[in-house]
């Protein structure tokens, strides 16, 4: 069993998640419901918790404000929000799990199953931490995402954007070709990175490619419109991409040159 608490300041977001819970996940105990992050760290202070439900946007202290003490008890955290796009997208490059409001049963599942085997196999503190630190110091002042997490098989990798050099699509999968010669391969689609990346950086080029514009050495139409990077590599634009492309490489070519 997992003990578990919710934390929302709603008490429909509260009484609804509870009933989902109970009649859906046979692994769940609830230790608890707090409808504040201060009513939460008491129920941490009170009892071992092996899982969270966690409300973003709660008046007074946000919900990231109980990622120190959720860290501390080694409570795994699911983030409950209704739709905020910068939050979504932080919590997409943390590679941390969410649920969006209204919660779908399926998806209710699938959390609580990935949580549990996440906990009996009690790995990825670590790294997980270091994700939650991320994201919080992203969302506290509204930063750009400047660091994303990979899962890696044993783990996450924390991974500077700026040192990611391209990532090319491999059928469900996506290989991070980064500045020190790593490749990190993540079982997501492309498309999931082209929302979380900055699109003043990044840009896909090709429907298995993206690249960091930063890297771009040089582009010609000799065959095809053609893009080399600065570590040699060549990557076709696909036509449908060009004219976005060459009009986004003008834009940042600009404002490069006005720093």
């Amino acid at each position: 069993m997992l003990n578990t608490i919710i934390v929302d300041d709603e008490e429909f977001a509260r009484s609804s998640l509870y009933f989902l819970l109970q009649e859906n996940c046979e692994s769940i105990h609830i230790s608890g419901i707090a409808k504040s992050v201060a009513e939460a760290r008491n129920l941490l202070s009170q009892h071992t918790i092996d899982l969270i439900f966690l409300d973003i946007a709660m008046p007074g202290e946000n919900g990231f404000e109980l990622i120190p003490y959720a860290q501390s008890s080694k409570a795994h955290v699911i983030f409950t929000t209704a739709y905020d796009q910068y939050a979504l997208k932080a919590i997409k490059a943390n590679a941390l799990d969410y649920l969006l409001k209204p919660i779908d049963i399926d998806e209710l599942k699938i959390a609580v199953d990935k949580a549990e085997k996440l906990i009996a196999l009690n790995k990825n503190d670590n790294s997980r931490a270091e994700s939650m630190q991320n994201l919080a110091l992203s969302l506290s002042e509204k930063n750009e995402i400047r660091k994303i997490s990979l899962p890696n098989g044993q783990g996450y990798s924390l991974v500077n954007i700026d040192d990611i050099i391209h990532i090319a699509a491999d059928s469900n999968y996506s290989v991070f070709y980064l500045l020190n010669k790593d490749k990190i391969t993540v079982s997501k689609v492309l498309k999931e990175y082209e929302e979380i990346l900055p699109d003043n950086q990044f840009i896909r080029i090709h429907k298995s490619s993206i690249v960091n514009l930063n890297y771009v050495k040089e582009y010609n139409s000799k065959n095809g419109l053609e893009v080399i990077l600065k570590n040699g590599e060549k990557i076709a634009v696909s036509r449908r991409r060009a004219s976005d492309f060459l009009e986004k490489i003008k834009t940042y070519t600009s404002f490069d040159s006005d720093k």
